[in-house]
């Protein structure tokens, strides 16, 4: 099998995934990005220089959401709460 270099998450399979490292079982939540700017002159020698932007990715995660979209999912869809197995046995 060949060797896989990339796998691909859709913002909905991160949210879902970030609501259940965090143990998030109600409510809408989005996908959180908060990015930076900065600014430097970049070429490849000093006579080529182009002023160019930075932006870094500074944080992700979750906000609150006011309906379910490609980046908002219902955690209680995709992160129920455990039920408990109900035995079939009964006991006296």
């Amino acid at each position: 099998m060949p060797e896989i270099g990339n796998i691909i998450f859709s913002y909905r399979e991160v949210v879902t995934a970030l609501l259940k490292a965090q143990g998030i079982h109600d409510g809408l939540w989005m996908l959180f990005v908060r990015f930076g700017l900065s600014a430097a002159n970049v070429g490849p020698n000093d006579e080529e220089l182009k002023p160019a932007a930075i932006i870094p990715i500074l944080e992700i995660g979750l906000q609150k959401a006011e309906k379910e979209s490609n980046l908002a999912v219902d955690a209680a869809k995709v992160n129920p709460v455990s039920q408990p197995l109900l035995s079939t046995e009964t006991r006296h």
